[in-house]
């Protein structure tokens, strides 16, 4: 059995990763995929956690732009975020992959409230954990709860997945000639002001020294090929 870089990492998901082709709502196919993905990995004996944006459902930024309250646009999203995860959690359970969706916003008929000793004891029982609601509190992205929930389960990695192979000088889709990092520093990605992560999400990786890994979660062979610890994507360190 080939021996495995990581044995607890987090993946991050953008909720646009769940949408269909007009990058918006919630599209079966899509989720399906992003099933069997968690699934391989999961069958490799890695134990594994998700966050899921809601870009895919509620913009805040829509709402700010109408005036909305920015505290009310930012829980509205974090309630995207679980609509999300019990969109996963569906599919995972019916992959056959045993599933927990944890909230850091309480609402006990759908998911579990989210507490971190739990939460490391249903990775280390082999269930898929997911955690929704953001960090609970507003003013906070979900790639700031992507990092605070990493560090608090002693995850790893952070995997950001990403539909490019990683994190490039320009966006390659426009230039031709954009550089593709293969490593960089977290100073690097701050300084540089990459669109890896948000800021306080790099720092509070930095600040416990938790690696992040840019990579193209639609590409089958990237992730595997990551956990045996293989150069893909873009390693933030």
């Amino acid at each position: 059995m080939t021996e495995l870089k990581y044995k607890r990492i987090l993946l991050k998901l953008s909720g646009e990763a769940l949408a269909g082709p007009n990058g918006f709502g919630i599209d079966t196919a899509e989720v399906e995929q992003v099933a069997r993905r968690v699934k391989e990995v999961h069958e490799s004996g890695v134990e594994v956690a998700l966050v899921i944006g809601a870009g895919n459902l509620w913009r805040g930024k829509q709402g700010l732009d109408r005036g909305m309250d920015r505290a009310t646009a930012d829980y509205m999203g974090m309630l995207g975020t679980v609509m999300n995860a019990m969109a996963v959690m569906d599919a995972l359970e019916h992959a056959g992959v045993y599933t927990r969706v944890m909230s850091a916003i309480e609402m006990r008929a759908i998911a579990e409230p989210y507490i971190r000793r739990r939460a490391i004891r249903h990775l280390e029982k082999g269930r898929v954990v997911i955690f929704g609601a953001g960090t609970g509190n507003p003013f906070f992205s979900t790639d700031t709860a992507a990092a605070l929930r990493a560090n608090e389960i002693e995850a790893n990695v952070v995997i950001k997945a990403t539909k490019v192979d990683g994190v490039y000088d320009s966006d390659p889709k426009k230039n031709k000639d954009a550089k593709k990092f293969d490593t960089l520093s977290y100073l690097e990605v701050l300084s540089r002001r990459l669109e890896v992560m948000d800021s306080t999400a790099i720092s509070l990786c930095m600040e416990n020294q938790l690696p992040i890994l840019v990579l193209n979660l639609w590409d089958p062979a990237a992730l595997p090929r990551a956990l045996r610890g293989e150069a893909v994507g873009t390693l933030v360190r």
